[in-house]
């Protein structure tokens, strides 16, 4: 990045506060405008002794932080869920919750963020002061900090509104070798929650189910949950956290990684049946909705019954359960047992049963 480009590093020395309430194509300039709104908005927010430097980059004492043994472990992500707000949480909360938990997927400790911001020309000025609140306060739960972050606008119907992308870093210990490469014949496969909770409040945001209900996504940062669960459970062999595609899109790509297969009991998948029945009504699964806060963790069979407790001790797993378990058969074959007997084969999400979810 150029030292002449203001980032939201922003300025040292300080300028009137900015009066205006939307923003404007000046505030991309990279001028005064630029750095009102960097201090009196982003700074007030989310700034910290590292954003507050004013540089055009973090300069972090990596040496100084980072403990013996641990190797880096970074992340990047987009954000463009629309709408902006639903219930549970936002694109803020969101953008640092998905960051901080697909570094912590590698059994990591996340750190640092960075962040970006592509604002439409004339997005309202609270809304943006609302968002940064959101994501200061996801940044305190998950004990990480945001150590550089840029902003860019865009002229009107260029974009829609906001767009945020992070990039998330942390360290891992060397000794761990968690991956999607990790699971083996005799595993036994954990789901932290229900599924469908993020996908199903965001279409309610959106108008699309016809009625209210008390539905809430489920965005939260894992890396509090991870932790204890890897001090109890140290050989954990696989951790991810069913996004985009859902639970049996992210069990196919593990089954493919690790050329294993996978077997699920319905019956033992947990939904809320507030989703089940939206789900329902709308014509989608829930094994394919995004969810912001659940995991699944693969885990050796001996090892499973702490982990169930270890994660349902926490807040964000009361409601964990051992949904299926890994054997040796056909590699990236995911076959998931009904409750009638039957045997039904998952795919990957083939399209978007609802696009801009996260």
């Amino acid at each position: 990045m150029e030292s002449t480009t203001p980032t939201m590093q922003g300025a040292v020395c300080p300028l009137p506060i900015s009066q205006h309430d939307h923003i404007v194509i000046g505030h991309g300039a990279g001028g005064v405008l630029t750095l009102q709104l960097i201090q009196s908005v982003f700074q007030k927010h989310l700034g910290n002794v590292i954003l507050k430097q004013g540089n055009d980059a973090a300069l972090l004492r990596l040496w100084q932080e980072v403990p013996e043994g641990q190797n880096l472990v970074i992340s990047t992500d987009a954000h463009i869920v629309s709408p902006l707000f639903f219930a549970g949480g936002d694109i803020g909360r969101l953008s640092i919750c998905g960051t901080v938990n697909d570094v912590s997927m590698l059994g990591a400790v996340p750190k640092f963020l960075t962040a970006t911001f592509i604002l439409e020309e004339g997005f309202p000025i609270v809304d943006l002061k609302r968002i940064l609140v959101s994501m200061a306060r996801a940044a305190e739960e998950a004990g990480v900090r945001i150590v550089a972050a840029d902003t860019k606008v865009t002229e009107k119907g260029k974009s829609d509104k906001l767009f945020i992308s992070t990039t998330g870093i942390g360290w891992v210990n060397r000794l761990h070798t968690i991956s999607g490469q990790s699971a083996v014949d005799g595993d036994v496969v954990i789901l932290s929650g229900p599924l469908g909770n993020h996908g199903i409040a965001v279409a309610e945001a959106r108008g699309n189910l016809g009625f209210h209900s008390q539905i809430k996504s489920d965005v939260a940062p894992l890396n509090g949950m991870i932790a204890e669960l890897l001090q109890a459970v140290p050989d954990t062999h696989v951790l991810r956290d069913p996004t985009r595609g859902g639970l049996a899109t992210t069990l196919v790509e593990i089954a493919c990684q690790s050329k294993v297969s996978i077997t699920l009991q319905e019956a033992d998948i947990p939904v809320d049946r507030d989703v089940r029945s939206a789900c329902d009504m709308l014509g989608l699964d829930p094994l394919y909705m995004a969810n912001e806060g659940k995991l699944i963790a693969i885990i050796p069979a001996e090892s499973a019954d702490l982990a169930l407790e270890t994660l349902r001790n926490h807040q964000y797993g009361s409601n964990a359960a051992k949904i299926g378990v890994v054997e040796n058969k056909p590699a990236g074959q995911v076959l998931l047992k009904t409750p009638l007997g039957t045997t039904r084969h998952l795919d990957m999400l083939a399209g978007e049963m609802l696009p801009r979810i996260c």
